[in-house]
């Protein structure tokens, strides 16, 4: 299969960047999108021409570092779907796509398709761990906490860090990346010693960051690749309420 490619190039964050048009030529429909774009630098090599810079690691949708917004929509259109898991398959023969980076404040571009996404790391930094000394490990079934909580947990923690969400929102929010974290541990019994601490600090970072406000758009929970549910930002919420209340 072939593609029209319109893919933003940018030397660095003060320069000015552009789309640029590229043909990516005879495509397996099983490749991953990665894929179709390494197959595109490799050409761009072989031109002499300077490769497209884009983020990638795990490429198996674990990592998050896939941060590109592909035809308007971050990650592409497949739902539940990080863009290294996005198969060519799921485009047509001869169809234009156009790639650019996540845009956002807080994620400034580093070259091309790539941003730094640091603050969220800063983010985690504030106070998404646990420090308290935990003891040995007991035995799962003498661990006191509900299956509820465990598994809401769980859900939690499925988030990836990936950026989506911020990318997504108008206001370029972080709220279901930062309440995904607050909530992971605010369930558990290891994540209730610190948790007023934790998310007072965990919001207060986000805000120094320079993301925007939720109002509710709900724009992160539908790009989400892992279906982080935004019932966990009414939870955060709560967490941030009652931590202020104590806290005075």
């Amino acid at each position: 299969m072939n593609v029209t490619l319109y893919i933003w190039r940018q030397k660095n964050a003060h320069a000015k960047g552009k789309m640029e048009k590229y043909e990516a030529r005879d495509l397996s429909p099983n490749m991953s999108f990665l894929e179709m774009l390494d197959v595109v630098n490799e050409d761009l090599i072989t031109q002499g021409v300077e490769p497209i810079h884009f983020d990638h690691d795990c490429r198996e949708g674990i990592c998050g570092a896939c941060s590109l917004v592909i035809n308007g929509r971050p990650h592409g259109k497949q739902h539940a779907t990080t863009t290294c898991e996005l198969r060519m398959r799921h485009f047509k023969d001869g169809d234009t796509i156009y790639v650019e980076p996540f845009r956002a404040k807080a994620f400034p571009i580093v070259k091309d398709l790539t941003v730094d996404r640091g603050a969220m790391d800063r983010i985690m930094q504030a106070g998404g761990f646990v420090s308290v000394n935990t003891g040995g490990m007991p035995d799962a079934n003498a661990i006191p906490i509900s299956k509820k909580d465990s598994d809401t947990a769980m859900d939690a923690a499925a988030c990836i860090g990936c950026g989506a969400c911020v990318a997504a929102c108008p206001n370029a929010s972080a709220m279901l990346f930062v309440a995904a974290k607050v909530s992971h541990l605010a369930y558990l019994p290891q994540g209730k010693v610190e948790a007023k601490k934790r998310v007072q600090a965990i919001v207060s970072q986000m805000d120094k960051e320079g993301f925007g406000n939720c109002t509710n758009h709900l724009e992160c929970e539908a790009a989400c690749p892992k279906e982080i549910s935004v019932k966990f930002i009414a939870k955060m919420n709560r967490e941030y309420m009652r931590s202020s209340v104590v806290s005075k």
